[in-house]
């Protein structure tokens, strides 16, 4: 029998290899490839014990912490798929997820137990790890593992079963639960290598949410192929400018978030810290704004600044590569390995260069279904196996593909198709503006308005005559804003995406009124 694509493959592999080699950091707490082996082996044979099998995963609700890559190899030892729940999530939001995908055992943080108070009594196990109240909320995690065989189970798992089900943010309705493979999930931690500076003895950093896709297949793949992550608990930008001087990171994944707190607490950080062993930034989740991207270039002189475009349900898409970083700003590059793009109108022909279209990728990293959902999975997939997630490109005469905006996120005023993005880019660029976010909100007349919601800069105060005066010289005239609102944050979800839905709903909700 060949060898399976299986995520806990590298794990086993260098554990083999290089034992005592150390695979993963948090604060005084380090795993080494042979601990990692031995305590995921074990878990993997104690979830099995407990019944859990190919159609009952477990589920896990936890922050960011060392754990999580042993809990992730063991389920993938084990053959049982994993649900990873949001740590922001409510109870009933995280019921309602544990109860679709038909998890029956529960590993939890004793101090977000209160984030799934409606249901954990009825769930079959409860796995807890140390911490206050640890023993009222269940089993002990490391009682549970020592009474465990550390002998790898070694399930039959295939390159197309279940590695885990990541569910959407769910804001437009219930989450979908995206089914994703060995396969899809290993391919991606190999092109990261390639692309990224992932391999044995390369240092990275586990930043966004290890609960979220991109998060904890970026922060995996340290360990994952050979290298050492260290894991940052909690964000918090000085902490992170510390923690990549003091393991010597060499590639770390940020959101445009990260970038841009950062910056609020140091202009010059490559000055402020030694990061000379910093090789490689890349980004993705969200789009980086070309004012924004200046500054990282400034910010980390030398490093290779990477653009990604990717979902859930499709993994990486596109990359724009440091060459061409400044060059063809805005762009998210070129499909990555292994993808087919197209841009199709909504007839599903395909568009000229320049001209908007709705992207479609294909390749083996896709996600596998929609769990119990075919409605969803036959909208989202076309008859040649191309998924969309309803996200707009243009593509220009090089090839190079630009994301305009999320076609639910279009704005149409007087029958009028306006993306957002074009005009956000050009807001952002005002001194006294730190983020913004534009949106259609409800008009009587044209079916919907723009309006922009500014956060200021500190100290700033908005100007909403000088705002308009700047957004005029870049924008037509049918684009600007007819509203303009500040607010203190942009509401984000874990992967660092702005939750446009919220802020219309909000704006609805208190009929706020034009600053």
């Amino acid at each position: 029998m060949s060898l399976k694509l299986n995520m806990a493959n590298g794990v086993r592999e260098f554990a083999r290899s290089a034992p005592h080699r150390i695979a993963a950091v948090e604060g005084d707490r380090s795993l080494s490839f042979a601990a990692m082996d031995d305590r995921s082996s074990r878990l993997a044979q104690g979830v099995l014990a407990l019944g859990c099998g190919p159609e009952k995963p477990v589920a896990v609700l936890a922050g960011n912490r060392i754990e999580y890559f042993e809990i992730m190899t063991a389920m993938a030892k084990a053959g049982v798929p994993v649900v990873p729940l949001n740590s922001r999530n409510s109870s009933l939001d995280n019921e309602f997820i544990v109860a679709h995908s038909g998890a029956r055992v529960l590993i939890v943080d004793p101090a977000l137990a209160h984030n799934a108070s409606t249901f954990i009594e009825s769930m079959d196990a409860v796995i807890a790890f140390a911490g206050s109240g640890a023993g009222d909320v269940g089993r002990d995690y490391e009682l549970f593992l020592d009474t465990q065989r550390a002998v790898d189970p070694k399930a039959q798992v295939g390159d197309d079963d279940v590695f885990c089900i990541t569910y959407t943010s769910g804001t437009t309705g219930r989450p979908k639960g995206v089914v994703l493979t060995h396969r899809g999930r290993l391919l991606t931690a190999y092109g990261a290598a390639i692309e990224y500076g992932l391999g044995p003895g390369k240092q990275t950093m586990a930043v966004a949410p290890l609960y979220h896709g991109a998060g904890f297949s970026f922060g995996f793949a340290g360990p994952q192929l050979g290298g050492q992550v260290t894991v940052q608990t909690k964000w918090d930008p000085e902490e992170f400018l510390s923690l990549l001087q003091s393991s010597r990171t060499s590639t770390v994944f940020l959101v445009p978030t990260h970038a841009q707190q950062i910056r609020r607490i140091v202009e010059e950080p490559a000055g402020a810290y030694d990061l000379s062993a910093l090789e490689t930034l890349y980004f993705n989740a969200a789009a980086l704004p070309v004012e924004l991207k200046e500054w990282v270039h400034q910010a980390f002189p030398g490093v290779g600044i990477h653009e990604l475009y990717g979902s859930t349900e499709c993994s990486l898409v596109t990359d724009l590569r440091p060459e061409d970083s400044m060059r063809k700003a805005g762009s998210v590059g070129h499909p990555w390995f292994m993808n087919e793009v197209k841009l199709l109108d909504d007839d599903r022909n395909p568009v000229a260069p320049g001209e908007p279209g709705e992207l479609w990728a294909r390749s083996p990293m896709l996600m596998k279904e929609y769990l119990n959902n075919p409605e969803a999975t036959a909208e989202a997939t076309d008859d040649e196996g191309f998924i969309s997630v309803g996200d707009v490109a243009v593509a220009d005469e090089e090839g190079f593909i630009s994301i305009v905006d999320r076609k639910k996120d279009m704005i149409i005023a007087g029958g009028v198709n306006i993306f957002p993005r074009e005009i956000e880019e050009v807001i952002g660029r005002h001194p006294s503006v730190d983020e913004v976010a534009v949106v259609g909100v409800p008009d009587e007349t044209y079916g919907e308005r723009i309006a922009a919601f500014v956060v200021p800069t500190a100290g700033a105060v908005v100007d909403v005559e000088a705002l308009q005066q700047h957004v005029a010289a870049g924008v037509a005239k049918f684009k600007l804003p007819r509203e303009w609102h500040t607010l203190d944050a942009l509401p984000r979800n874990a992967g660092g995406k702005v939750l446009k839905r919220v802020i219309q709903d909000d704006y609805v909700a208190a009929r706020i009124e034009p600053a």
